[in-house]
């Protein structure tokens, strides 16, 4: 049987395992108990456990005396922007994100439409382990609401952010793998807006996946294929609930997560640096959404492309640890005006407080719309460095003795624990640490070629 894994922001498993209609009704009730007087927004992905769990999860929500509203399939940045948008005190949206069908979980939002923070979730989790339900009576259950039209405001915010009329002038061709999951319910809407001639695969949010739902270099081989053999300027590949988003280029080849936030930010900052000058000299052409230049946030595991980037821009960078809720933590504290994580989910403030597939494909075609160049240009002319990322199965309760014994071995070169162990080689690094969602250790390498990065694992996994 799997374990229930509790991370800072919510809760994930196995279907009629771990995770059942009475852990997710306690779950909720606890998350409500800690929230003030209010209505909670419920939303899922496309998972076909989904409706079995909002049923749930309503009824707990309704008998401890809480309205709900219900959203239905969403996309978990809607979720953030409904949260606002309906002055919510809370959201839950049920989603695995990228594991497998048989995976489902519970994601908590707070009344700023972000992932609760790490000490809100740990009195969520106190609250939840004490299993003290306060049930009201019959005069007081609450009501589900049915909310309509859930996208509207999401894909407003998203436009203003981008040029518009240069993007529809374009008339991109764009394939959207959306692989049954929430991406196309706004994704179809929002390329319909840009003009694009969009091909959809997997667009019906059914749950039933094409491919691996991780969007990683091998689940995406067969899509990769496709737009070899058509004829496209772009494709984006979505996870099932649309807060990741990978990217192929025109010419079949896979970018990867890993590029999506370094192409955004170094679009965005290339964007404030040019309506900067401007000011004072005409002949620049300004972009119409206008942004301060700012500090720029990612997390521990990213690639350190971000880095140069920021540098070449002359904007400070800070490191997280891994987590959406520790990045936004990090954004906040040092009012960034972006961030994000490696793994595909950029977060723009002007936007959201959440990983936004959405964000990233629409700065991607706004850079290709300013710069006028194919996407393979714009990546091939980024810093070049190969992060390569692999995984092991292990019990979590032995993750910290492994990197204390890995530590050791490693003494003599710069460490932090920041998140896991993160070992400093100079021109390369290295970090090792265990999942918040699944019961597996990741090891992650960065250098500037493959075969070096390849080898600084081989050491770790010798160790290991």
């Amino acid at each position: 049987m799997s374990d229930l894994i509790i991370s800072v922001s919510g809760l994930r498993g196995v279907i009629g395992e771990t995770l059942t209609p009475a852990v997710a009704m306690n779950y909720a009730a606890a998350f409500a108990s800690t929230l003030p007087p209010g209505t909670i927004v419920v939303t899922r992905d496309s998972r076909e456990s989904g409706l079995m769990l909002a049923d749930a999860i309503h009824a707990a929500l309704n008998a401890v005396g809480r309205n709900t509203f219900d959203a239905g399939i969403t996309a978990t940045p809607t979720t953030g922007i409904l949260v606002r948008q309906l002055s919510a005190v809370g959201g839950i949206q049920i989603t695995a994100s990228h594991n497998p069908g048989e995976f489902n979980g519970m994601k908590l939002f707070s009344a700023e439409g972000r992932v609760i923070p790490k000490k809100v979730g740990e009195n969520v989790l106190r609250q939840y382990n004490a299993g003290r339900l306060n049930w009201v009576n019959y005069e007081s259950v609450g009501k589900r609401i049915e909310c309509r039209n859930t996208i509207t405001e999401h894909q407003k915010a998203i436009i203003e952010t981008i040029n518009l009329n240069a993007i529809a002038d374009r008339k991109f061709r764009v394939l959207l793998d959306a692989n049954h999951g929430t991406g196309a319910l706004l994704g179809a809407w929002l390329f319909d807006e840009l003009e694009c001639e969009v091909t959809m695969v997997g667009e019906e949010p059914t749950g039933h996946f094409l491919h691996v739902p991780e969007p990683t270099q091998e689940n995406l081989a067969q899509i990769c294929d496709v737009v070899k053999c058509g004829n496209f300027d772009v494709a984006f590949c979505q996870d099932p609930d649309a807060d990741r988003v990978a990217v192929i280029d025109e010419k079949g080849r896979y970018i990867g997560e890993e590029l999506t936030v370094a192409i955004s930010l170094d679009h965005i900052l290339q964007v404030t640096d040019k309506n900067e000058k401007s000011a004072s000299e005409s002949s620049v052409l300004r972009h119409p959404f206008h942004r301060e230049k700012g500090a720029v946030v990612i997390n521990c595991a990213t690639s350190r492309i971000n880095e140069d980037i920021a540098k070449r821009y002359g904007v400070p960078i800070y490191r997280s640890a891994v987590g959406e809720a520790n990045v936004v933590d990090l954004m906040l504290k040092t009012d960034a005006i972006f961030g994000g994580e490696g793994n595909g989910g950029p977060i723009d403030p002007a936007v959201g407080l959440v990983r936004d597939s959405f964000v990233g494909m629409v700065q991607v075609l706004d850079a290709m719309a300013m710069s006028n160049r194919t996407i393979s240009e714009i990546a091939d002319n980024l810093p070049h460095y190969v992060l390569v990322k692999r995984k092991a199965n292990i019990e979590l309760s032995k993750v910290p003795l492994l990197l204390d014994k890995v530590a050791e071995s490693f003494k003599s070169l710069p460490c932090d624990r920041l998140d896991g162990l993160r070992i400093d080689h100079g021109d390369a690094w290295v970090l090792l640490r265990g999942s918040n969602t699944e019961p597996i250790i990741r090891i992650f390498a960065e250098a500037p070629d493959e075969k070096k990065s390849n080898e600084l694992c081989d050491e770790i996994e010798s160790l290991m």
